[in-house]
């Protein structure tokens, strides 16, 4: 299912970039993110620095309107007290890597500052928990993102974002309480 999801992904990014070749504009990025997991059972969680890198095109439907699919790698997770056994608790690190595809409306407020916003459809491709490789995660996470982005000439541009999870981080066979990523992506690319 995991690939079936990406595999069609990716086809609509090539073809909605072939329709629009004349004047579509391709992209790579990088940056930080601060993300965190909200779930009933943590307690006293944190937030986690990670880093998320890729590319991207942008899809001009007019001016001010535009399609901006992504493919990022993106480094996600937290830092949270659990419960043990009954009266203690454990801090333990829950890092979780996924493929992000996130496909974005823009929406170019001047020539220079945009607002962006649309489904993020990722793919986990690695967790740690605790310092141990695990098998807990959901193979597939969907989610939203939302935010703005300044182009500068030349290319250049800086952007920031809300992603969250809608659903489960974690499958339900091994985690009774819902569990879900958020936090914040700043990045820095490069349109060429």
């Amino acid at each position: 299912m995991k690939n079936l999801i990406l595999i069609l992904s990716l086809i609509i990014f090539t073809s909605t970039t072939v329709k629009a070749q004349e004047s579509v504009l391709f992209g790579v990025k990088a940056g930080v993110n601060f993300t965190n997991m909200n779930s009933d059972s943590f307690s006293d969680n944190n937030t986690m620095t990670g880093l998320h890198l890729g590319l991207l095109a942008e899809i001009p439907f007019s001016d001010r309107f535009s399609i901006q699919p992504e493919v990022l790698y993106a480094t996600m997770g937290t830092s949270a007290k659990i419960p043990t056994t009954v009266g203690s608790s454990q801090t333990t690190d829950f890092k979780l890597d996924y493929i992000q595809v996130p496909v974005l409306a823009k929406i170019y407020l001047t020539d220079a500052i945009s607002v962006e916003a649309g489904p993020s459809f990722n793919f986990l491709v690695n967790e740690d928990i605790g310092g141990v490789k695990t098998d807990f995660g959901s193979s597939f996470e969907f989610g939203g993102a939302i935010g703005a982005s300044y182009k500068f000439r030349g290319g250049l541009f800086v952007d920031a974002r809300y992603f969250k999870g809608f659903s489960d981080a974690f499958d339900s066979k091994n985690y009774s309480d819902s569990i879900k990523n958020n936090g914040v992506q700043i990045g820095l690319g490069f349109m060429f």
